[in-house]
């Protein structure tokens, strides 16, 4: 089955002091050090209301420099979880990746966030905010 492509419009850019792709940690939870700042484009500040009530947000972005798609990736720190191996690298066939972060504060369009494991000037695809109740897994 063929699928059409789509295309992804950038809400914002994600700045962080990570510009070499080898040094960047790979996960939020390896990058407790780091902050940085998620620039919400104005025409997009609409859909921030209210999202400084919530402790983390996901950001989605594009892995804008990542190298070509490997389907089979052994990446550092490679985990297992529930006896299965995962890999998470940046170069996936869709090239999105998303990271759960804590939100420190908002500056109208400016958040403020940390653990931060993204290279800067990342394109922003979309924020979710994080909901305990339904991001814990408990349906699995």
């Amino acid at each position: 089955m063929s699928l059409p492509l789509f295309t992804c419009r950038p809400i914002g850019i994600i700045h962080t002091p990570h510009t070499d792709p080898a040094q960047t940690p790979r996960q939020p939870i390896r990058a407790a050090d780091y902050t940085g700042r998620v620039e919400i484009f104005p025409e997009f500040m609409a859909g921030l209301e209210g999202l400084e009530r919530f402790a983390r947000i996901w950001l989605i972005f594009a892995f804008h420099r990542a190298e070509a798609p490997r389907l089979q990736v052994i990446p550092h720190g490679q985990t297992q979880e529930r006896g299965v191996f995962t890999t998470r690298a940046p170069c996936r066939p869709s090239g999105i990746g998303m990271s759960l972060v804590p939100l420190l504060r908002r500056d109208g369009n400016i958040l403020h966030v940390s653990h931060v494991d993204m290279l800067d000037g990342t394109p922003l695809l979309d924020i979710k905010p994080s909901s305990p109740d339904l991001d814990s897994g408990s349906l699995l």
